[in-house]
Protein backbone atom coordinates (compact mmCIF):
# COMPACT_ATOMS: atom_id res chain seq x y z
CA UNK A 1 0.00 0.00 0.00
CA UNK A 2 1.48 3.62 -1.16
CA UNK A 3 1.50 6.10 2.54
CA UNK A 4 1.95 9.54 1.00
CA UNK A 5 2.90 12.20 3.73
CA UNK A 6 0.42 14.31 5.15
CA UNK A 7 1.41 17.55 3.42
CA UNK A 8 1.26 15.57 -0.50
CA UNK A 9 -2.33 15.10 0.62
CA UNK A 10 -3.37 18.39 1.59
CA UNK A 11 -1.34 19.75 -1.50
CA UNK A 12 -3.96 17.46 -3.79
CA UNK A 13 -7.32 18.25 -1.96
CA UNK A 14 -6.28 21.96 -2.02
CA UNK A 15 -5.66 22.00 -5.36
CA UNK A 16 -8.63 20.57 -6.72
CA UNK A 17 -10.78 22.50 -4.36
CA UNK A 18 -9.42 25.60 -6.62
CA UNK A 19 -9.68 24.18 -9.53
CA UNK A 20 -13.40 23.12 -8.61
CA UNK A 21 -13.96 26.80 -7.48
CA UNK A 22 -12.53 28.73 -10.43
CA UNK A 23 -14.40 26.06 -12.94
CA UNK A 24 -17.59 26.72 -10.90
CA UNK A 25 -18.83 29.80 -12.90
CA UNK A 26 -18.89 27.92 -16.47
CA UNK A 27 -22.07 26.40 -15.34
CA UNK A 28 -24.32 29.15 -13.83
CA UNK A 29 -25.99 31.84 -15.79
CA UNK A 30 -24.79 35.69 -16.47
CA UNK A 31 -27.21 36.65 -13.35
CA UNK A 32 -26.10 33.53 -11.44
CA UNK A 33 -22.88 34.84 -12.04
CA UNK A 34 -23.16 38.38 -11.02
CA UNK A 35 -24.96 37.43 -7.92
CA UNK A 36 -21.90 35.77 -6.62
CA UNK A 37 -20.09 37.46 -3.60
CA UNK A 38 -16.91 39.84 -4.67
CA UNK A 39 -14.60 37.71 -3.39
CA UNK A 40 -15.24 34.69 -5.45
CA UNK A 41 -13.83 34.58 -9.03
CA UNK A 42 -16.56 35.09 -11.75
CA UNK A 43 -15.08 34.46 -14.76
CA UNK A 44 -15.32 31.54 -16.91
CA UNK A 45 -13.46 30.15 -19.75
CA UNK A 46 -13.30 31.70 -22.95
CA UNK A 47 -14.10 29.53 -25.58
CA UNK A 48 -12.67 30.28 -29.59
CA UNK A 49 -14.00 29.24 -33.10
CA UNK A 50 -13.45 25.71 -32.38
CA UNK A 51 -15.95 25.28 -29.57
CA UNK A 52 -18.66 28.22 -29.94
CA UNK A 53 -18.84 29.22 -33.41
CA UNK A 54 -18.06 32.69 -34.25
CA UNK A 55 -16.74 34.84 -37.62
CA UNK A 56 -14.00 34.52 -39.52
CA UNK A 57 -12.64 37.08 -41.85
CA UNK A 58 -9.64 37.36 -43.90
CA UNK A 59 -9.37 41.46 -44.72
CA UNK A 60 -6.41 42.51 -47.46
CA UNK A 61 -4.35 46.21 -46.86
CA UNK A 62 -4.75 48.62 -50.19
CA UNK A 63 -1.16 49.35 -50.43
CA UNK A 64 -1.09 50.49 -53.58
CA UNK A 65 -3.78 52.84 -53.16
CA UNK A 66 -1.92 54.24 -49.83
CA UNK A 67 1.14 54.46 -51.98
CA UNK A 68 -0.79 56.26 -54.41
CA UNK A 69 -1.87 58.76 -51.51
CA UNK A 70 1.29 59.10 -49.70
CA UNK A 71 2.78 60.32 -53.82
CA UNK A 72 -0.15 62.83 -53.73
CA UNK A 73 1.03 64.39 -50.22
CA UNK A 74 4.54 64.49 -51.62
CA UNK A 75 3.08 66.68 -54.94
CA UNK A 76 1.63 69.28 -52.02
CA UNK A 77 4.64 69.10 -50.12
CA UNK A 78 7.13 69.95 -53.21
CA UNK A 79 4.17 72.51 -54.50
CA UNK A 80 4.05 74.72 -50.92
CA UNK A 81 7.77 74.02 -50.48
CA UNK A 82 8.52 76.20 -53.69
CA UNK A 83 5.61 78.43 -53.48
CA UNK A 84 6.85 79.80 -49.91
CA UNK A 85 10.30 79.83 -51.22
CA UNK A 86 9.45 82.06 -54.14
CA UNK A 87 10.08 79.83 -57.19
CA UNK A 88 8.04 79.32 -60.52
CA UNK A 89 7.10 76.32 -61.40
CA UNK A 90 5.88 74.63 -64.88
CA UNK A 91 3.97 71.87 -63.89
CA UNK A 92 4.76 68.17 -62.03
CA UNK A 93 5.49 65.12 -63.39
CA UNK A 94 3.99 62.12 -61.15
CA UNK A 95 6.05 59.03 -61.54
CA UNK A 96 5.86 55.95 -59.00
CA UNK A 97 7.28 56.74 -55.78
CA UNK A 98 7.86 60.48 -56.79
CA UNK A 99 7.23 63.70 -58.62
CA UNK A 100 9.22 65.53 -61.05
CA UNK A 101 8.74 69.35 -60.63
CA UNK A 102 9.92 71.35 -63.83
CA UNK A 103 10.58 74.86 -62.80
CA UNK A 104 9.48 78.11 -64.68
CA UNK A 105 13.32 79.43 -64.57
CA UNK A 106 15.97 77.37 -65.16
CA UNK A 107 17.95 79.80 -62.90
CA UNK A 108 15.87 79.28 -59.78
CA UNK A 109 17.02 75.31 -59.99
CA UNK A 110 19.54 76.23 -57.32
CA UNK A 111 17.57 77.75 -55.17
CA UNK A 112 14.63 75.05 -55.79
CA UNK A 113 17.04 72.11 -54.80
CA UNK A 114 18.53 73.54 -51.87
CA UNK A 115 14.65 74.15 -50.39
CA UNK A 116 13.66 70.41 -51.84
CA UNK A 117 16.92 69.17 -50.28
CA UNK A 118 16.13 70.80 -46.97
CA UNK A 119 12.16 69.13 -46.97
CA UNK A 120 13.96 65.64 -47.86
CA UNK A 121 16.31 65.96 -44.64
CA UNK A 122 13.38 65.61 -41.98
CA UNK A 123 13.33 62.54 -40.88
CA UNK A 124 9.99 60.56 -40.90
CA UNK A 125 7.91 58.30 -38.30
CA UNK A 126 10.42 56.23 -38.38
CA UNK A 127 13.41 57.97 -37.69
CA UNK A 128 15.33 57.65 -41.11
CA UNK A 129 15.17 60.08 -43.88
CA UNK A 130 12.65 59.14 -46.19
CA UNK A 131 12.71 61.41 -49.25
CA UNK A 132 15.73 62.08 -51.85
CA UNK A 133 16.07 65.39 -54.35
CA UNK A 134 18.06 64.94 -57.62
CA UNK A 135 18.87 67.59 -59.99
CA UNK A 136 17.19 66.11 -64.04
CA UNK A 137 18.41 68.56 -66.55
CA UNK A 138 19.17 72.32 -66.26
CA UNK A 139 15.06 73.12 -65.15
CA UNK A 140 13.69 69.80 -63.47
CA UNK A 141 14.31 68.09 -60.14
CA UNK A 142 13.37 64.96 -58.88
CA UNK A 143 11.83 64.60 -55.27
CA UNK A 144 10.66 61.10 -54.25
CA UNK A 145 10.36 58.40 -51.66
CA UNK A 146 13.68 55.96 -50.84
CA UNK A 147 13.82 52.32 -51.64
CA UNK A 148 13.50 51.49 -48.04
CA UNK A 149 10.66 53.99 -47.19
CA UNK A 150 8.34 52.11 -50.35
CA UNK A 151 9.24 49.25 -49.32
CA UNK A 152 8.50 49.46 -45.33
CA UNK A 153 5.35 51.30 -46.27
CA UNK A 154 3.19 48.30 -46.75
CA UNK A 155 3.75 46.96 -43.46
CA UNK A 156 3.62 50.19 -41.22
CA UNK A 157 -0.07 50.31 -42.98
CA UNK A 158 -0.79 46.40 -41.83
CA UNK A 159 0.36 47.16 -38.60
CA UNK A 160 -1.72 50.54 -38.37
CA UNK A 161 -4.38 48.66 -39.93
CA UNK A 162 -4.40 45.94 -37.06
CA UNK A 163 -4.90 48.58 -34.76
CA UNK A 164 -7.30 49.98 -36.05
CA UNK A 165 -9.40 47.05 -36.76
CA UNK A 166 -8.74 45.59 -32.58
CA UNK A 167 -10.61 49.08 -31.80
CA UNK A 168 -13.23 48.56 -33.51
CA UNK A 169 -14.28 45.07 -32.84
CA UNK A 170 -13.50 45.84 -29.32
CA UNK A 171 -16.63 48.59 -29.66
CA UNK A 172 -18.51 45.75 -30.29
CA UNK A 173 -17.91 43.49 -26.94
CA UNK A 174 -16.18 40.59 -28.74
CA UNK A 175 -14.30 39.07 -25.99
CA UNK A 176 -10.89 37.91 -26.54
CA UNK A 177 -11.01 38.65 -30.64
CA UNK A 178 -7.62 36.99 -32.62
CA UNK A 179 -6.20 39.59 -34.96
CA UNK A 180 -3.36 38.65 -36.74
CA UNK A 181 -1.03 39.36 -39.88
CA UNK A 182 -0.83 36.87 -42.51
CA UNK A 183 1.47 37.23 -45.25
CA UNK A 184 2.88 41.15 -46.43
CA UNK A 185 -0.72 42.41 -46.74
CA UNK A 186 -3.37 40.33 -44.96
CA UNK A 187 -5.27 40.12 -41.94
CA UNK A 188 -6.95 37.08 -40.30
CA UNK A 189 -9.93 38.10 -38.09
CA UNK A 190 -11.41 35.76 -35.56
CA UNK A 191 -13.77 36.79 -33.47
CA UNK A 192 -15.13 34.13 -31.34
CA UNK A 193 -19.15 34.01 -30.56
CA UNK A 194 -19.61 36.70 -33.42
CA UNK A 195 -22.26 35.00 -35.40
CA UNK A 196 -23.01 37.20 -37.64
CA UNK A 197 -20.49 38.18 -40.08
CA UNK A 198 -22.01 40.71 -42.09
CA UNK A 199 -22.13 43.38 -38.44
CA UNK A 200 -18.52 42.89 -37.88
CA UNK A 201 -17.93 43.43 -41.89
CA UNK A 202 -19.83 46.41 -41.32
CA UNK A 203 -17.70 47.71 -38.48
CA UNK A 204 -14.66 46.42 -39.81
CA UNK A 205 -15.41 48.53 -43.68
CA UNK A 206 -16.00 51.77 -42.08
CA UNK A 207 -14.02 53.90 -44.27
CA UNK A 208 -12.27 56.63 -42.22
CA UNK A 209 -10.88 59.57 -45.07
CA UNK A 210 -9.48 62.44 -43.97
CA UNK A 211 -8.71 65.00 -46.74
CA UNK A 212 -7.04 68.62 -47.33
CA UNK A 213 -7.33 70.53 -50.14
CA UNK A 214 -4.96 73.42 -51.42
CA UNK A 215 -6.21 75.75 -53.06
CA UNK A 216 -4.49 76.70 -56.53
CA UNK A 217 -4.87 80.28 -56.78
CA UNK A 218 -2.22 80.33 -60.24
CA UNK A 219 -4.59 78.75 -62.55
CA UNK A 220 -7.90 80.45 -64.21
CA UNK A 221 -10.99 79.91 -63.00
CA UNK A 222 -12.79 79.85 -66.54
CA UNK A 223 -10.58 76.70 -67.63
CA UNK A 224 -11.46 74.96 -64.94
CA UNK A 225 -15.06 75.49 -65.34
CA UNK A 226 -14.93 74.74 -68.90
CA UNK A 227 -12.94 71.53 -67.82
CA UNK A 228 -9.63 72.12 -68.34
CA UNK A 229 -8.42 71.22 -64.89
CA UNK A 230 -4.51 71.14 -64.62
CA UNK A 231 -2.65 68.13 -64.39
CA UNK A 232 -2.12 66.33 -60.85
CA UNK A 233 -5.41 68.32 -59.78
CA UNK A 234 -9.24 67.54 -58.75
CA UNK A 235 -11.71 69.88 -59.13
CA UNK A 236 -14.60 70.99 -55.91
CA UNK A 237 -17.22 72.74 -56.69
CA UNK A 238 -18.06 74.69 -53.84
CA UNK A 239 -21.38 76.53 -52.43
CA UNK A 240 -18.80 79.70 -52.53
CA UNK A 241 -18.92 81.87 -55.72
CA UNK A 242 -15.58 80.37 -56.15
CA UNK A 243 -14.94 76.92 -57.11
CA UNK A 244 -11.41 75.47 -55.94
CA UNK A 245 -9.74 72.52 -57.06
CA UNK A 246 -6.69 70.54 -55.94
CA UNK A 247 -5.14 67.24 -54.96
CA UNK A 248 -6.36 65.04 -51.64
CA UNK A 249 -4.24 63.96 -49.09
CA UNK A 250 -6.21 60.38 -47.97
CA UNK A 251 -5.82 57.81 -45.42
CA UNK A 252 -6.55 54.38 -46.62
CA UNK A 253 -8.50 51.79 -45.18
CA UNK A 254 -8.21 48.12 -44.60
CA UNK A 255 -10.69 46.23 -47.58
CA UNK A 256 -12.75 43.21 -47.29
Amino acid sequence: MIQLSRWKVTLVVLAALFGVLFAYPNVLSPAQREALPGWLPKNTLNLGLDLQGGSYLLLEVDVPAMRAARVNNLIEDVRVTLNEAGISTGGFQREEGGVVVTLANPAQQGAAFEALRTLAGAAGPSGQVERTAARVGDNRIRFAYTDAALNGMGSTAVDQSIEVVRRRIDSLGTREPSITRQGADRIVVQAPGESDPTKLEEVIGQTAQLTFQMVDVENSVQDALAGRVPPDCSFWPTSRARPIWSSAASWWPART
